[in-house]
């Protein structure tokens, strides 16, 4: 089988993906750049470190064959990041926000790494709502549909 190279929808999705990733590495340094040192906050950074190193390893290796054309790759990325890696991005927010809170208040007593901390996140989210609106456009449903049909006759 020759290589295709997926659509432009499929190539971009996938650098977003790549951004997202990027931008959840970058916030765990901030995170962590934060957090006060003692013997147990070591601990929960270790746990949380290694949580996050697996995740940010699937959703690159998942990226990965998304781009390649695997199905099953496009929708584990809609549902596990897509849907539950966006509601665990926006829950302390919108928790912020219905307990009463204000944006314009928080942007009054954030600091320069809150700042920071929450353009990287808007950076995030828009990357992982573009790249799973792009997934699904009809370029790249075509291409998904033509690459398993490929697949299926290259196996048997």
């Amino acid at each position: 089988m020759s290589p295709i190279a997926p659509p432009t929808t499929v190539r971009a999705a996938h650098a977003l993906w790549m951004t997202a990733v990027a931008a959840g590495v970058f916030e765990t340094v901030l995170s962590i750049s934060r957090m006060p040192v003692d013997g147990r906050a070591a601990d929960v950074i270790g746990v949380g470190l290694a949580f996050r190193l697996a995740v940010f390893t699937a959703a690159v290796l998942t990226t990965l064959r998304m781009r390649a054309g695997a199905h099953w790759a496009r929708l584990a990325l809609a549902l596990g990041l897509g849907i539950l890696g966006t509601a665990s991005l926006v829950v302390e927010p919108l928790g912020y926000l219905l307990d009463g809170g204000s944006i314009a208040s928080a942007a009054e007593r954030a600091d320069g790494g809150a700042r920071i901390f929450a353009a990287s996140r808007a950076v995030h989210v828009a990357a992982v709502l573009t790249a799973v609106f792009l997934m699904f456009r009809p370029a790249s449903n075509a291409w998904f549909r033509g690459r398993g049909r490929a697949l299926s006759r290259n196996s048997a």
